[in-house]
């Protein structure tokens, strides 16, 4: 198996596991005592706690661990919302952010807790419309999410002009940097973003551990949304898992010695993989046969997503069992509805439901790109041939079936 879908999740690293391994039986104190291996515990977290910061360029004492980005964008959305005034009740976030953000989002204005969560437009390229965003903010507005890099596309967003008009309207501003940070410089301080949320999973970290990290200008403004013991400064109670927080830490700090590095052997091999697939089909399909979803440039370095025209992304999948890819999101549930990012950008249902994620790793090699190119380019001319005269996703059934009784 080729495996090219790291924007859903990494493999841990074995050096991550080894930093873990000792605090599920030997150093696993709960951190939260006042004894010495508790203590060696908090010491441990303490430690995690500043690697993660490093990553994103903040500091320690603004990082808050949660099980994920998902309940650290629920608790930034809520906590901030649980805290606002009675006339700051709007909620402005982009049209392609991850479904966490859009769930909590659209959860707050079910509840009550929010009159409206607004989707700022994004350009054909997948970038934010900050246009748009400046015609949307008021005074009734409590919070802005706008992500660092989308996780289907990989286009980047150019933080730094949202900040000075979400910050004059007294709005904060969110950014999930769940597939940025590891991959490329993140700097929350220097930028001016007030909370962002984050996923060890994507960096080579464990599942089950995340961060939602708060400036102290925003601190004051978020309200807890889970109640007990009174950990992490009060914001998120439950006995901390140190190990998953050592993993995340150890991750990080690996991230941040590697980043360059894998950044260009990842970007090298992204636009081989591009050529390859773009010339091939074109000598069988003609020009055009093959489109770009997302940036040319500003685009993180280990992702593209390609349509491939007249080929269902699904039959391309099932053509090309031995190849790892993706439709869209895997946080979207599995159905069948075309992608929301797509659509936002201005593509049809139809164009969506021809589109295919590639992300590649740290240990992606060329040969597996080589290899992946071919399969897939043979999958999408099988697709385009079967679709003249036969139900494509019947037929591909047919023969995976046989494939498995020979």
């Amino acid at each position: 198996m080729i495996y090219l879908d790291h924007n859903a999740t990494t493999p841990v690293d074995p050096r991550v596991v080894e930093v873990m391994l000792p605090l599920f039986t030997e150093r696993f104190a709960n951190p939260a005592s006042k004894h010495a291996p508790g203590q060696e515990a908090t010491r441990i977290v303490e430690r995690a706690r500043r690697e993660v910061a490093s990553l994103a360029g903040a500091r320690p004492r603004e990082v808050v661990f949660t099980s994920g980005a998902t309940e650290a964008a629920n608790l930034a959305i809520g906590g901030v919302l649980a805290t606002a005034e009675p006339g700051r009740r709007r909620i402005l976030v982009g049209a392609t952010e991850h479904p966490a953000v859009l769930g909590a989002a659209d959860a707050a204005v079910s509840a009550g807790d929010a009159t409206a969560a607004e989707r700022i437009a994004v350009h054909p390229d997948g970038t934010i419309d900050v246009d748009d965003l400046r015609r949307r903010l008021g005074p009734d507005v409590a919070l802005v999410a706008v992500m660092a890099a989308n996780n289907e596309t990989g286009a980047v967003n150019d933080l730094r002009p949202l900040v000075e008009p979400v910050h004059s309207a007294g709005a904060l501003l969110l950014c999930d940097v769940t597939q940025a940070l590891g991959r490329i410089p993140v700097e929350l301080e220097q930028t001016g973003v007030d909370l962002a949320v984050a996923s060890a999973h994507k960096l080579y970290g464990p599942k089950g551990v995340g961060a939602l990290i708060a400036s102290k200008d925003a601190w004051p403004r978020l309200a807890p949304r889970v109640h007990g013991g009174g950990q992490e400064r009060g914001l998120r109670a439950g006995t901390l898992n140190t190990a998953g927080i050592a993993g995340f830490g150890a991750a990080a700090r690996i991230a941040a010695e590697s980043m360059a590095d894998d950044g260009r052997h990842q970007g090298e091999l992204t636009a081989l993989l591009t050529a390859l697939l773009t010339e091939t089909l074109a000598k069988r399909l003609g020009p055009g046969a093959v489109e770009l979803n997302g940036p040319d440039r500003a685009r993180l370095p280990n992702t593209v997503n390609l349509r491939f025209v007249g080929a269902g992304a699904d039959e391309v999948q099932a053509c090309a069992p031995r190849v790892a890819i993706s439709a869209g999101s895997a946080c979207s549930g599995g159905g069948d509805e075309p992608s929301h990012v797509l659509l936002a950008m201005g593509r049809t249902a139809t164009e969506a439901r021809e589109s295919l994620r590639f992300s590649l790793g740290r240990a992606t090699t060329t040969e597996e790109i080589r290899t992946a190119a071919d399969l897939v380019a043979r999958a999408v001319l099988r697709v385009r041939s079967l679709s003249q005269s036969t139900p494509i996703q019947d037929e591909v059934r047919d023969d995976n079936r046989a494939l498995r009784t020979a």
